[in-house]
């Protein structure tokens, strides 16, 4: 499914895996140019997009971390990049959690192998912004204000709402978070990763808040309705993947609207895999992107960020059922993949996005209390 994001080993420390190798792609090296990169806050910086894309082939790699396949287009948007720039991409732990994508930055500091850039839920990026380069795309004035970093330290790019998966063969439909302690779900709902870890677990926690008389500034009821799925042993010990939601031994996952929605297309034919997204909690949030300031290629991760935020990195991202930062923009502007944007999944509701003070006193709230009360 995606980097449940909490299977990294200390071997995959070890080893990268080259997605994409670009023909005549160049090996990184340093160089007066990298130096100007990365110092650089904005494309103006490098003489512009043409600048910037000479520095960046210049150095002919692009370390990412945490991108799998199957996670919001991330194939497409890999390949289309490599090959409309003629940069290697260099892809490591795609199951990685976001605070594994830190670590893996601490560790392999100085390195040609450190990541260059990060894709971090929220909660984990408000705690790390001082690995962060400052820089801010040319489409940073179309991004809404609450959804960046006011120096471009990190800036949301695409996001959805927490849903519920089930495969409709194994389990009856679900009309509530709550129907979901019935014995009929016994060994049968999961989270993906660890909440303390995993940004779509941290998530599903707090929409079990909402769902169950708390609120965005108090989280308590979503740790308690886990440790009481967990009790009843309803809740399955196990991350899903696209493997364990295809043979059905994961029939009911919490994750973002846009990876269930991926999974019931890709498992058509295997699953009666069906998408909810519960009206009494309706949460949504973005993923954001930041700049590794200590990265080796310091260009190539500004240009991919460049990419990530043009109308074509936008709607390779709607492509993948996920609702890119500038989509009400684009729909303004006629720039949207309209076949794509009406394939999103309906949401009823009034929706609640976090703060950022909300989001850092959830994170506080779960490192304190979910190993006691849920393990």
């Amino acid at each position: 499914m995606r980097r449940n994001r909490v299977t990294a080993t200390a071997a995959a420390l070890a080893g990268w895996v080259v997605l994409v190798a670009a023909a005549g792609a160049c090996d990184s090296s340093s160089s007066d140019s990298d130096a100007d990169s990365s110092a650089a806050e904005s494309a103006a910086d490098l003489g512009g997009m043409e600048g910037l894309v000479q520095a960046a082939q210049e150095e002919g790699t692009l370390n990412v971390i945490a991108l799998p396949p199957s996670w919001a287009n991330y194939k497409e948007m890999i390949k289309v990049f490599s090959e409309k720039y003629d940069i290697r991409v260099v892809s490591r732990q795609p199951d990685a959690s976001s605070q594994e994508e830190i670590n893996a930055a601490k560790q392999l500091v100085g390195t040609d192998r450190a990541p260059d850039v990060f894709d971090l839920g929220l909660n984990v990026a408000l705690v790390n912004t001082d690995l962060f380069a400052p820089y801010k795309v040319s489409q940073w004035k179309n991004i809404p204000q609450n959804l960046k970093d006011p120096d471009g330290r990190w800036t949301s790019d695409y996001g959805g709402y927490m849903s519920i998966g089930y495969d409709e063969s194994k389990v009856p439909a679900p009309a509530s978070v709550q129907d979901l302690l019935k014995p009929e779900y016994k060994g049968k709902v999961v989270l993906n990763g660890d909440p303390t870890q995993s940004a779509s677990a941290f998530y599903a926690v707090i929409t079990a808040a909402l769902a169950n008389g708390g609120s965005a500034d108090d989280i308590a009821p979503g740790v308690e309705f886990f440790a009481e799925l967990k009790k009843r042993g309803n809740l399955l010990p196990v991350n899903p993947t696209p493997a364990t939601i295809s043979s059905g031994q994961t029939p009911v996952v919490f994750d973002w609207d846009y990876l269930n929605t991926a999974s019931a297309v890709q498992f058509a034919e295997k699953t009666d895999y069906k998408v909810m997204i519960p009206e009494n909690a309706v949460l949504g949030s973005y993923y954001v992107q930041a700049i590794n300031k200590e990265g080796p290629n310091p260009a190539a991760a500004r240009l991919w960020q460049e990419f990530l935020f043009s109308e074509e990195g936008q709607n390779i991202y709607l492509n993948g059922y996920a609702r890119p930062v500038r989509l009400e923009q684009m729909v303004k502007d006629g720039t949207v993949d309209k076949k794509a944007y009406s394939a999103l999944p309906a949401v009823k509701g009034t929706p609640v996005f976090l703060t950022s003070e909300q989001v850092e006193s959830a994170r506080k709230y779960l490192s304190e209390n979910w190993a006691n009360a849920v393990g």
